[in-house]
């Protein structure tokens, strides 16, 4: 499967099995995050992998829409330094690279939004980050217990070439 295969087919997975990921994929994963693009090769994230899973039953439950985390066999955390002018859109792309190389694996994920919620500062405190850092994005993952089919809008509908006409 190519790259753009693995774009194609890619959905959000709430549901996962019982089936751990083996720690190389983690590690290989979040090599991926790393070499995200960023802004002047700042660099501003921390990130990190949880499998505890009662540290997973308490994001669940602290993401107002992410209570489905409870149910991954790992979470991961993007945080940003705050000062950084980029720090949403590097974050953003780390996260993408996590999303993608979980799809390569046969890993499923779902985003749930961290930037600008109310519970950004007690997920930093429950997973022990420094202050200077902010949460981006929460992406629990896990092998997929289905395959949902959303409609997605027609890429005429989306998209223009040149300018866009109504």
């Amino acid at each position: 499967m190519d790259f753009t295969d693995i774009i194609k087919s890619r959905r959000s997975i709430r549901q996962y099995q019982e089936k751990a990921i083996p720690q190389k994929d983690i590690d290989d994963i979040l090599a991926c995050a790393r070499l995200a693009p960023t802004a002047i090769n700042i660099q501003p994230w921390l990130i990190g992998c949880i499998t505890d899973k009662s540290l997973l039953q308490k994001l669940g439950e602290t993401a107002d829409h992410g209570k489905f985390i409870k149910d991954a066999v790992a979470c991961f955390a993007v945080f940003c330094e705050k000062g950084q002018k980029y720090y949403l859109e590097d974050g953003s792309a780390a996260t993408m690279n996590i999303i993608y190389a979980c799809a390569a694996k046969g890993i499923g994920t779902c985003w749930v939004a961290g930037d600008k919620k109310a519970y950004v500062d007690d997920v930093r405190k429950l997973l022990n980050v420094p202050e200077k850092y902010t949460l981006v994005a929460l992406v629990p993952a896990g092998y997929p217990a289905g395959q949902p089919k959303p409609s997605k809008k027609p890429v005429e509908e989306v998209t223009f070439k040149d300018r866009y006409k109504a």
